[in-house]
């Protein structure tokens, strides 16, 4: 089957055996109802045994899902009215990032996402969701076009890092991030940002300053993808599941880190086997937090915003040896 993670192989046999069992029911005759219904039991069982106790790496795996929904996926399905807004008026446009007015709710709001593609030439067209300076450059723009009409910014993150080849060297994507960085603490609206699939390095953090951080129960957050971890640390790609385990990217780590703010949870089996459900989940949980964030003065929301990215930082000091000065 494809697209068909190794985890996921009992469950393709049990549902193999099921549609099989069906589509013979006739000439099986009755005993073939009870059969059904054992399988379909035993089906749902095992279904909720495995992503009831899925690792990190597998979680990473159904981040990056071909089929998991994407940044427009989610602004057709849950946003209304779109208007979708480009370029960043100094170099180009960047198709990795998507940005707009748009309604969630009755709240007219600025959405902003990283995009990928479905197939070869839109992956081409998008970069494969790897957003280059002017890409982040664009998202300011839109970011201070909301700032300036009161419109509340959401912000969709799913990429794996900000593209890190010679042109985007060359014109500074560093650089555009930092300023990112800067700028988004002294946003005067209320602003939500959703990992909803990949959230690695500074490319998602371009965009991830934020009064809340929300993340899909299947979503990953790091500071470098676990593939690069195991080959810095162990110079092994495969021990990668070793170092998406040590380096405690799941929703479930970083909610008690206190790094996001809610998990947001997706169907059994992932966000791509119920797109629909799973866009009618994260409008719910924006528009709650949005509500929020709404009755609290600016002052103090900006004030809130920077402690809690100030509280982040945490050093803890070595104990000089009895009878060693300081």
């Amino acid at each position: 089957m494809k697209n068909l993670l190794d985890f996921e192989k009992p469950i393709f046999e049990i549902q193999s055996q099921l549609d099989e069992l069906r589509k013979n029911a006739d000439s099986l005759g009755l005993s073939s109802g009870e059969e059904i219904a054992k399988l379909e039991e035993k089906l749902a069982e095992t279904r909720r045994e495995i992503f009831s106790n899925l690792s990190a790496w597998q979680r990473v795996q159904l981040a990056r899902h071909p089929k998991r929904p994407y940044t427009l996926d989610y602004v057709e399905a849950a946003f209304t009215e779109f208007s979708e807004l480009h370029g960043d008026r100094l170099y180009a446009e960047d198709r990795a990032m998507v940005g707009g007015f748009a309604k969630l709710g009755g709240e007219r709001v600025m959405v902003i996402g990283t995009q990928k593609g479905r197939d070869t030439k839109e992956n081409i067209m998008r970069n494969f969701g790897s957003a280059h300076p002017e890409g982040y450059r664009k998202a300011l723009r839109l970011m201070r076009i909301a700032d300036k009409f009161g419109l509340p910014i959401i912000t969709l993150i799913d990429i794996s890092g900000a593209y890190p080849g010679i042109g985007s060297e060359e014109r500074h994507v560093a650089e555009a991030i930092a300023v990112n960085l800067r700028e988004m603490m002294m946003l005067e609206v209320p602003t939500i940002a959703a990992v909803i699939g990949e959230g690695g390095s500074g490319g998602a953090l371009g965009i991830g300053v934020a009064d809340r951080v929300l993340m899909l129960e299947n979503a990953y957050y790091s500071v470098i993808p676990p593939e690069g971890c195991a080959a810095i640390l162990w110079r092994d790609r495969n021990a990668t599941p070793k170092a998406a385990a040590a380096l405690k990217i799941t929703a479930k780590d970083l909610l008690g880190f206190k790094i996001i703010d809610e998990i947001i949870p997706e169907p059994l089996g992932g966000a791509h086997n119920d797109p629909a459900t799973m866009a009618q989940t994260l409008k719910t949980h924006l528009l709650k937090h949005l509500e929020v964030l709404k009755a609290i003065p600016a002052a103090e929301r900006m004030k809130q915003r920077y402690e809690r990215f100030r509280s982040h930082g945490q050093v803890i000091e070595k104990q000089p040896a009895p009878g060693l000065s300081p």
